[in-house]
């Protein structure tokens, strides 16, 4: 089997770190690994490329990886901080043609209005990013390129939002909670990426106890932690407190599964 090549794009939550004008001390950290960008990541194997949200920092994010080609976007769900690259993908529709991208029907028909000019079909502007919509429906495994994508089915809050297993990993990020039957998708994971906020409890997202906790659910042989808020604390200091074979992502971290 052809190893998956995981790159993650940015670790950060909505505001990213630094936050604009914090004088926290996080924000004003030196170590690399406290600086994040909106939360991604970019999956690829042999020729294929795809990669997991596209927000603000899409572009930025693609000349940092180097990445050359995108095959196909997978969107978690509508929030700004995981869709508002879109039209960013340019670059890769004047090389490659029409880019597919996969969500939830809800976001689909969020991203028509506030990107109606990409889907527009009358009087298009012609240096208007074109896409290619493909429904995600819950239970229903589908095709990119030569491997399948398993919808895991996760609530942000009240808002549905999706997560995605490939071979053995699996990618979750604005998590709050998860029923037992999605659970049951991420048995025998290699790696789990999971969000976890910050320490104390928040209405929409894991803290880093409900992660900890959801891990030793899941238990696969390694966990990175993404979607980190600057209030969880500095890399170096949280790394040391998590448990064996559970690391913070940072951006620009590479992996091969």
């Amino acid at each position: 089997m052809i190893p998956l090549k995981i790159y993650f794009l940015g670790t950060g939550t909505s505001q990213g770190i630094p936050v604009i004008g914090s004088n926290h001390s996080v924000c004003k950290s030196t170590d690399i690994k406290d600086k994040r960008l909106r939360v991604s990541v970019w999956i690829s194997w042999g020729d294929h490329s795809f990669v997991i949200d596209c927000g603000p920092d899409f572009r930025q994010q693609m000349l940092s990886s180097n990445c050359q080609k995108v095959d196909g976007i997978l969107f978690t769900h509508e929030h700004a901080d995981h869709t508002a690259g879109l039209d960013d993908i340019r670059p890769f529709n004047f090389k490659q043609g029409e880019i597919p991208i996969y969500a939830h029907q809800r976001v689909i028909e969020n991203l028509k209005k506030r990107f109606d000019y990409i889907f527009e079909t009358k009087n298009r502007y012609p240096g208007a990013p074109s896409v290619k919509t493909i429904e995600v429906v819950n239970n229903h495994p589908f095709s990119i390129g030569d491997k399948k994508a398993i919808p895991v089915n996760v609530m942000h809050g009240d808002l549905q939002v999706f997560g995605y297993r490939i071979d053995d990993f699996a990618y979750l990020t604005d998590v709050k909670t998860v029923e037992e039957s999605e659970i049951q998708k991420l048995k025998g994971l290699k790696v789990l990426v999971v969000n976890a906020l910050r320490e104390e409890p928040h209405n929409t997202h894991f803290n880093l106890q409900e992660a900890l906790d959801f891990i030793a659910l899941v238990q696969p042989q390694k966990t990175y932690i993404t979607h980190i808020s600057h209030i969880l604390g500095f890399h170096e200091d949280v790394q040391k407190k998590l448990p064996e074979n559970v690391f913070l992502a940072y951006d620009n971290l590479q992996i091969t599964i």
